[in-house]
């Protein structure tokens, strides 16, 4: 038995994304289960100790609004459960793998608070925690105003931090033959590590949702 994501998960995304159909999931749904569900409920289930409850999403899209009627995702995902309601993400799809994590849904009493940090304390301490991990291969996204902040100086030195109403970082690989063993689960421990300080340090800032 595979330790890892095996090939067939990525090719059944790659095969989903020319046929999203219900005829297509009612007959490739067996495929789905063992290739991609059951081996990342395995990577989650042992990655929970370190990291918090693992949720694995469904792989329903919700088409009650949206414009694209295909009903099945084009990913699977899985979220642990961090401090504050920022969490780690795992994802599996046709590009490959992701690990992620951060503060991905904000609540307006967050951004006072962050907001209201950066103008006190400055942003020296969040730039420590990002400094690292670019140089990982991390990517910093996250929900950006295209202005500063109202009363907020544009000379400031932290606007761009100022201007975040969510943060996150993310590294994907592309799909390769080592995802299919143990390896798979010790890089993405090491890279849920490397995102640990940003995770602490913006759960501090942010505080509780409300």
């Amino acid at each position: 038995m595979s330790t890892g994501i095996p090939a067939e998960a990525f090719e059944f995304y790659e095969r989903l994304a020319a046929d999203n159909t219900r005829e297509f999931w009612a007959e490739h749904k067996a495929d789905y289960e063992q290739s991609v569900r059951e081996p990342l409920q395995a990577i989650a289930d042992a990655l929970e100790p370190d990291f918090g409850p693992a949720h694995l999403y469904r792989p329903y899209r919700d088409m009650r609004f949206s414009r694209d009627k295909t009903p099945y995702k084009d990913h699977q995902g899985c979220v642990f459960e961090a401090e504050n309601g920022l969490g780690w993400y795992l994802q599996v799809s046709a590009q490959g793998l992701m690990a992620a994590g951060g503060w991905y849904q904000s609540t307006p009493a967050q951004v006072k608070r962050y907001r209201e940090y950066l103008l006190d304390a400055g942003g020296d301490r969040l730039r420590a925690a990002l400094k690292p991990l670019p140089r990982s291969g991390f990517e910093i996204g996250g929900d950006m105003l295209k202005t500063r902040p109202r009363g907020v100086d544009e000379d400031n030195p932290d606007i761009d931090l100022l201007r975040h109403r969510s943060m996150h970082v993310t590294k994907v690989w592309e799909p390769e033959a080592w995802m299919g063993t143990r390896r798979v689960q010790k890089t993405l421990h090491t890279a849920f590590e490397k995102m640990r300080p940003l995770m602490v340090t913006l759960a501090d800032i942010v505080g509780p949702p409300e």
